[in-house]
């Protein structure tokens, strides 16, 4: 099991429920009280409703897909080599010998970015464009994770709600005390939920959909770099160099020994 969002999730549930068990909480209580799945859930989604458009929360089940399955992005290291490889390209045949490589591009930023300049396109306008992109991609992403964080919000103050909904019947039961017992109960599943759902859930979601973005829109930063830099005809070396910026220091260590390792079979 790779994906952190589902061992997450997982570890959550055994905390909720073990430490229930632990407590001496009848755990048969989170089954037994579906008026507070309804005040959490369905109002937790009614305020979400409220609070945005139609065109961003159609993108939410995208949203989920993306923080359960976690986008394949290319890798840096492999980039580099990428860009240093078109480098050596360009300085020996010139950058309309690109062209025949744009085709084998997956990343739709980098390929459109690599038409752009193999058009001829001045470096300003080139660079404005993708800048402009990536800005737009944040902005969007920004909205996504903004959903989530609005929905940890509520979640807990609902809970509140519920609780005070849960205690209003046990005033109505006073003299029942059966009745009593499961309508204070009923009360204090209802603040549970919200907390669980708000701390566990959605804030936790939305705070995994700003590291995604982070991690993608570093990558396009990266592109712009490495296109830039073949349009002005620098070094494979200079790019290189200019590109490790954006490794970790334990990247670039595995970048370096990888690079070692395939001299040692060329000379080999």
């Amino acid at each position: 099991m790779k994906n952190s969002t589902i061992i997450g999730l997982v570890l959550g549930l055994v905390a909720l429920i073990f430490g229930m068990y632990l407590k001496g909480a009848p755990i048969v209580s989170l089954v037994n009280n579906p008026a507070a799945y309804v005040i959490i859930l369905v109002g937790t989604a009614a305020s979400v409703f409220m609070a945005f458009p139609m065109s961003e929360l159609s993108k939410v089940p995208k949203l989920f897909k993306l923080v359960f399955s976690e986008p394949k992005l290319l890798p840096r290291q492999d980039l580099i080599g990428m860009f240093m490889e078109w480098a050596t390209i360009t300085r020996r045949e010139g950058l309309l010998a690109l062209e025949a490589r744009v085709d084998e591009i997956e990343d739709p930023f980098l390929k459109n970015g690599m038409r752009m300049i193999i058009d001829g396109n001045e470096q300003d306008f080139v660079r404005d464009v993708l800048l402009e992109d990536i800005s737009a991609t944040e902005e969007r992403h920004r909205g996504g994770a903004q959903i989530f964080s609005q929905a940890g919000m509520y979640a807990p103050t609902l809970g509140v709600l519920g609780a005070v909904i849960g205690l209003v019947a046990a005033l109505g039961n006073l003299e029942e005390m059966s009745k009593l017992a499961h309508a204070v109960a009923a009360a204090f599943i209802a603040t549970l939920l919200g907390i669980f759902t708000g701390y566990v859930l959605w804030h936790p979601i939305a705070n995994k959909l700003k590291r995604l973005s982070k991690r993608e829109i570093d990558l396009k930063l990266m592109m712009v770099e490495g296109l830039l830099s073949i349009q002005s005809g620098v070094s494979t070396i200079a790019i290189q160099q200019k590109l490790l910026v954006f490794l970790t220091p334990t990247e670039r260590l595995a970048f370096a020994e990888k690079e070692e390792e395939e001299r040692e079979q060329k000379t080999a």
